[in-house]
């Protein structure tokens, strides 16, 4: 494997002959356990480095999930981009306004609203994601205006995840709607139906979201489990370049195991196992 490029939050390089799409791994959220504030040491001639600065030097990407609860200025989301270098990708979590409060019925203002403020992110915004509450059953007549005007709003090349959890969006008819719109279903864990122990929807993208098992948020996942995720992860970069259009492709790896500070941890792991394979 090459070494490691100069700027560590640049998407994640593999050696492979085949092309690859870029890999970004990071975790929901910025914060830094103390436990694992050692492997984030702060520059030496600027002492008061915010948290977001000191995590986008060693990991590649974040997911903003505080979105999904309240809004952000645009101006936030400016200097959020500004912390971090060029390589580094965030992933913007979908109001909850939009998914559970209207689930996904009339939400053009509300879309518009969300994807002003995010795009103060400019390049850095990677991805978004769209979490669905449990009881949201698949409408496809919804589900398509849905997705037709966030596709509308959102600047190209800006991917979408979509984490369903009601069992009707783990189907043939679910797959192809999400597709349509170059939405991929993410691979999260715990596994909620069969169906779900594979990525689906686009596979232009892979997005996993790992919640952490068998205590979810909690747990820490094992060294097993993290070179296992690895081998899988670098041939996920292969395949999502293989049926993305050039550039427009990527593969995620996001650990939400933050309650006990497990996704840190986890995070720079899987990382440290992808440079020395």
């Amino acid at each position: 494997m090459p070494a490691p490029s100069a700027d560590p939050a640049a998407p994640f390089p593999l050696a492979s002959a085949d092309a690859q799409a870029p890999l970004y791994i990071g975790t929901a959220g910025w914060s830094l356990p103390r436990a694992s504030q050692h492997r984030f040491a702060m520059a030496a001639d600027s002492p008061a480095e915010s948290h977001l600065v000191r995590y986008a030097r060693q990991l590649t990407a974040a997911e903003i999930n505080s979105s999904f609860y309240r809004p952000h200025q645009r101006s936030t989301y400016e200097r959020w981009a500004a912390a971090t270098p060029a390589g580094f990708r965030f992933c913007v979590k979908l109001p909850r306004s939009i998914t559970h409060d209207a689930r996904l019925n009339d939400t053009e203002a509300l879309l518009q609203a969300f994807v002003d403020q995010a795009s103060g992110l400019g390049d850095r915004l990677g991805c978004v994601l769209v979490q669905l509450p449990p009881s949201l059953v698949l409408d496809a007549p919804v589900a398509h205006a849905f997705f037709a005007g966030l596709r509308r709003l959102l600047p190209d090349g800006v991917g979408l995840a979509v984490e369903p959890r009601h069992a009707s969006w783990f189907t043939s008819e679910g797959d192809t709607l999400l597709s349509h719109w170059q939405a991929a279903r993410v691979l999260a864990d715990p596994v909620l139906h069969d169906a779900g122990r594979a990525p689906g929807g686009w596979p232009g993208l892979v997005y996993c979201r790992l919640h952490g098992s068998p205590r979810t948020y909690y747990s820490a996942y094992d060294k097993a489990l993290i070179d296992a995720l690895a081998a899988r992860l670098q041939r996920a970069t292969r395949e999502v370049a293989q049926n993305a259009p050039q550039e427009a492709g990527s593969v995620w790896c996001i650990f939400d195991n933050t309650a006990s500070g497990a996704a840190t941890e986890n995070a720079l792991d899987l990382l440290a196992r992808l440079r020395n394979a």
